[in-house]
């Protein structure tokens, strides 16, 4: 009661926590009700978004793209650096620190010899199997991933068997074959027509709450008898079903192959319409009332044993041997260098945050990234990284701070962008030559380029069909006179140069209300985690969960 948990320390404090939480909860409830309510979206915003949805711009343009000038042909400075760097400062802002890693994966794939040990096992079985009288109990002992045995159409079993067992006799044994990493046996236990889809309802019954499974069994039989002797289904089903079900009168509409669990999926599609049957599931006794079948088609069983393909404790000691070679050469300095000379692949991850479990191509991953938190700069891990039948060397290549990133940190990511914009200042040369020409044709005749006339464009849609995204092309084209030509713009692909032959402007907005609320709403969407990051920032907040996972 509550007065012994008051006089209980534990109880005590674990209520204190509990209003505690509650109390922080209205508060940032509160909180974020006041900025969500401070929220406005005004009529002008409303009809500066309606018109760059709607008004829509024609025009055409000749480009020269970055590819046609050969990147060998482009020296950078570091000039040309620092230039795109400080243009876009604001880009390389980095939240939190992280890390670049460089590491060379030695994966134990199975070898020659491991599959065929793997062959000769399933190759064993197939006796078994063809003569087995139990087939669910053979699969069951002799297969590493057990399937139950169910009917299936054309289509649903796995590719390497569907047309061999729908042309086969009950009995037929196949294999072994490879398949999905695994070595397989298989045999077409039998074949029947039956229907496509059955439309059923149930009555479940909890086991747990009805005294044990018999006495499950025995409530549903007592249902059933009394369906048999004209109550209602649906009413029977409100009453005394624990399925979400019971509330339509147990109704599950109409269902194909494959939609329910085994033994359901086989009661309802081997009975036939009108039948009550009771079987057990994971999920509890059912009561199970067939409505009706449609269609026919052929449907096959078939029990498939698996052996997966892995590979031997000395193919995995062969990889960890290589790997502990390759650690033992490569040095912080060297590292990139013993890559090349083992002609080994090296993969790079980047922005790594210090709670990452993953990196490209490794799924646990996480002691690798706890290694990479306790180094520095150029250091190759102290140990090869065990992560189940892959083993891992890596080297951390740089350290990220908070805040803005200095431009060496940078210089790799750039360089594409920085090249680009080098080259773009050499094709708008090639434009500005024929600046003085008076049509768009005569200036694609002169830079080698062609004229591309573009339809029904959007400001909220910057798309150049054929070509890709290009925001400051089509927010200049917006901002131009008609048939005026334009001077060269650097777009994300290339060089531009346009001439705007028409805008056609929307009808007047009808309901400014509308929209208005459709903008705000799409605002309330981010206000809870923008505020959240926001706040986060101005605390200072330091995150030390790194150290204890």
């Amino acid at each position: 009661n509550v007065s012994s948990s008051k006089a209980d320390p534990t109880t005590k404090a674990q209520w204190a926590t509990f209003v505690n939480q509650i109390i922080e909860g209205k508060k940032s409830e509160k909180y974020l009700s006041l900025i969500r309510n401070g929220l406005y979206v005004n009529s002008l915003e409303a009809k500066e978004d309606y018109e760059a949805r709607n008004k829509i711009a024609n025009f055409k343009y000749v480009s020269l793209d970055y590819s046609s000038i050969p990147d060998n042909q482009i020296k950078l400075t570091d000039e040309d650096y620092n230039a795109y760097y400080n243009e876009h400062k604001n880009d390389f802002k980095n939240p939190e620190e992280t890390r670049t890693l460089n590491y060379v994966v030695f994966d134990a794939a199975p070898s020659k010899a491991d599959s065929a040990v793997v062959k000769e096992q399933v190759t064993k079985l197939l006796g078994g199997l063809r003569t087995a009288t139990n087939d669910s109990l053979f699969v069951a002992i002799n297969a590493a991933t057990p399937a139950p045995l169910v009917f299936q159409k054309k289509g649903q079993i796995e590719p390497a068997l569907d047309s061999v067992m729908f042309n086969a006799a009950p009995g037929f044994v196949y294999g072994p074959y490879l398949s999905n990493g695994a070595y397989k046996i298989a045999k077409l236990v039998n074949t029947v027509v039956g229907p496509d889809s059955v439309k059923a309802r149930h009555i479940l019954i909890n086991p747990a709450t009805a005294g044990g499974v018999d006495k499950a069994m025995a409530k549903a039989d007592s249902l059933r008898k009394l369906v048999q002797g004209g109550k209602d289904f649906a009413e029977l089903a409100k009453t005394n079903s624990v399925d979400g079900s019971a509330a339509k009168g147990g109704d599950l509409g109409t269902f194909a192959r494959g939609a329910m669990v085994p033994v359901f999926e086989e009661a309802a599609f081997n009975g036939k319409k009108g039948d009550l049957k009771i079987v057990n599931s994971q999920f509890g006794v059912h009561l199970i009332q067939i409505e009706d079948q449609k269609g026919s088609s052929k449907v096959v069983k078939v029990a498939v044993v698996d052996k997966p393909l892995l590979p031997s404790s000395k193919t995995q000691s062969a990889a960890y041997a290589q790997a502990q070679a390759f650690l033992g050469k490569a040095t912080g300095s060297s590292f990139a260098q013993e890559v090349k000379a083992e002609k080994l692949k090296q993969v790079t991850a980047d922005d790594v945050n210090a709670n990452s479990s993953t990196l490209n191509g490794l799924e646990s991953a996480r002691d690798v990234v706890k290694w990479a938190y306790g180094a520095k700069t150029g250091d190759v891990s102290n140990q090869v990284f065990e992560l189940g039948t892959q083993y891992v060397v890596a080297q951390l290549e740089n350290i990220k701070p908070k805040g803005t990133l200095a431009i060496e940190l940078v210089k790799k990511q750039i360089e594409p962008a920085v090249r680009n914009q080098v080259k773009a200042k050499k094709l708008q040369d090639k434009f500005n030559a024929v600046k003085e020409a008076s049509d768009l044709n005569k200036i694609a005749a002169a830079v080698g380029g062609k004229v591309t006339p573009v339809q029904n464009v959007v400001f909220a849609n910057p798309i150049i069909p054929g070509v890709d995204q290009e925001n400051k092309v089509i927010g200049a084209v917006f901002g131009s006179p008609l048939h005026k030509i334009s001077k060269p713009v650097e777009g994300q692909s290339g060089v531009y140069v346009y001439a705007v032959d028409s805008f056609n402007n929307p009808p007047a907005m009808t309901n400014g209300l509308k929209d208005r609320q459709q903008i705000a709403q799409t605002m309330l969407q981010r206000v809870d985690a923008d505020v959240f990051n926001v706040l986060k920032d101005k605390a200072n907040v330091k995150d030390y969960r790194a150290k204890f996972f």
